[in-house]
């Protein structure tokens, strides 16, 4: 489907997908693999440009990972990245050492030499701050390299051979941590690799379409909506494609926020008048959840109970109007990455609150999964070319298991309905203070702690209200919004005065470092 591709060989690194992220927002499409599979993923892709990313390993090291020879000897360019920096440089005949400073965190970089990585970015003279991660350096250039820029304990910070288009860095171009990093990757993937943008939303919606009726043809297709951005955003894509072929099973199960189960509801039978069947398991999810305190048990939990409902849906659908072919997920490029990832490598697992259980193989479908070549704001742009309302594209990221993670030890229906009443007035508080859009997520949290508290004559013993809301780029690092004290203040008097059962607000104050991919 894309006739401009970059292929990134993936040695372990936390951060390989934001390398796809920059590249991606070039306009240039680009796939992950990881190394023990990229000798097979570079004959099928036959890829117009190729990047290394890092690695937790030491090139010195038995067995470490190396890139694909025939890489080296397709004629095409390569961008190496600090561990990929590493294996280049020995594979070409370089040498690498341990045992000197290492460089972790923020750096500068002296340009000594031009290069087109810099045209237009980097003068040579100047010093520029990036993000370095190594402990070994390259000691010895491997022939024809040339070194372009150092830094205090990365003699070779930048080394390319330019006949050859062969470019690596010390430090990692792709965190926000490297300012110019995104204009660098530009350089390489449009000056040096001469890569068109060819990439949009508006091209993959008409390829896509094509795809799923070619695949699909005249069978009957089934998806679970989650009230979620994915689902959605795959379900409105698939109907365009076949219509009244695809129907959609929304299983409510009594935990999303405030009303959200009844604007699914009318988004899709009354906005796209999608066939969808609403399916109220409140009662029995909540009344298995009630009292249950361990995480990972009440997402175990929902999962199963969402099988069995969903499962069941099914075989009634398949009863009254013939056989279901395909089952429909909206299945994501980071899921896709990660189930797939190099053995090891920190990004290797998909954490257990994204995924609150996998479908059984005994339901027999072919998967249709429109959205698994796409980051999450790509499905956002996606939806919105789809003409999905902006208030449901935009909105913050809400995990499968819904407010059962958001209610820490046992759950209750009061509790859940003061924690959906509180979430509610703190997201309303957000909105009208104009600053929705400027957050990644926000969101409250009922703590498992009441406290004494005195509302005017009156002493109370109620609960103690979370809030949380943090900023990100990628969604994959954040930190927490800088709220002034003027609007905590107001929000947390709304809760106390609007939610019975709390008497209490605090503020979490979180950051995730590079590379941590979880989201409550």
């Amino acid at each position: 489907m894309h006739t401009n591709t970059v292929l990134i060989i993936d040695f372990g690194s936390q951060v390989t997908q934001l390398i796809a992220r920059r590249v991606r927002e070039t306009g240039v499409y680009c796939e992950i693999h990881p190394f023990q599979s990229a000798d097979a993923a570079f004959a099928r892709l036959k890829p117009k440009a190729v990047i290394f990313s890092g690695g937790p390993a030491s090139v010195l090291d038995e067995g470490s990972p190396r890139a694909p020879s025939a890489v080296f000897e397709a004629g095409i360019p390569i961008l190496a990245i600090c561990y990929g920096q590493q294996t280049m440089a020995v594979q070409l005949g370089g040498t690498v050492e341990g045992g000197h400073a290492a460089e972790f965190g923020r750096a500068d970089v002296d340009i000594i030499a031009p290069s087109a990585l810099f045209d237009g970015v980097w003068d040579i003279g100047g010093r520029y701050p990036v993000w370095m991660s190594h402990g070994d350096r390259v000691t010895a250039l491997p022939s024809g390299f040339t070194v372009k820029a150092t830094s205090e304990n990365a003699p070779f910070a930048v080394a390319t051979d330019e006949a050859r288009r062969f470019y690596s860095v010390m430090f990692h171009p792709e965190v926000v941590h490297t300012p110019d990093g995104g204009k660098l990757l530009a350089n390489f993937v449009h000056k040096v690799a001469g890569l068109e943008s060819d990439w949009s939303m508006s091209a993959y919606r008409a390829e896509m379409i094509a795809k799923i009726r070619a695949e699909v043809g005249s069978g009957r297709v089934i998806c679970g909506l989650s009230g979620g951005v994915d689902s959605a955003v795959a379900a409105v894509l698939i109907h365009e494609a076949i219509g009244d072929q695809l129907t959609c099973v929304f299983v409510d199960h009594g935990l999303m926020r405030l009303n959200e189960a009844d604007e699914v509801v009318s988004l899709f039978r009354g906005h796209y008048n999608i066939p969808l069947v609403h399916v109220d398991a409140s009662d029995m999810f909540i009344g298995a959840l009630e009292g249950v305190a361990d995480p990972e048990t009440k997402r175990k939990t929902i999962g199963r109970l969402f099988i069995e409902v969903f499962e069941a849906e099914a075989r009634k659908i398949a009863a009254t109007g013939g056989p279901v072919e395909f089952l429909a997920q909206g299945t994501l490029y980071p899921d896709v990455i990660e189930s797939v990832s190099f053995s090891g490598g920190p990004s290797v697992t998909i954490k257990s609150h994204h995924n609150v259980g996998g479908l059984p193989e005994r339901m027999n479908m072919r998967l249709v999964e429109p959205l698994r070549e796409l980051f999450k704001d790509e499905v956002r742009a996606l939806g919105r070319e789809l003409g999905l309302p902006e208030a449901f594209v935009g909105r913050h990221p809400f995990p499968g298991p819904g407010l059962a993670i958001r209610l820490p030890g046992g759950i209750t229906r009061d509790k859940l309905e003061i924690l959906r009443k509180a979430d509610a007035v703190y997201l309303d508080e957000i909105r009208k203070a104009g600053l929705y859009d400027k957050i990644w997520q926000a969101f409250a949290v009922l703590l498992p702690v009441q406290t004494v508290g005195v509302m005017g004559d009156y002493r109370t013993y109620d609960f103690v209200c979370a809030l949380r809301a943090v900023t990100s780029v990628d969604g994959m690092t954040a930190d927490f919004f800088p709220y002034d004290m003027t609007f905590l203040g107001r929000a947390a008097t709304r809760i106390i005065n609007e939610v019975r059962g709390i008497n209490r607000v605090v503020y979490d104050i979180t950051s995730k470092p590079p590379g941590t991919i979880e989201w409550e």
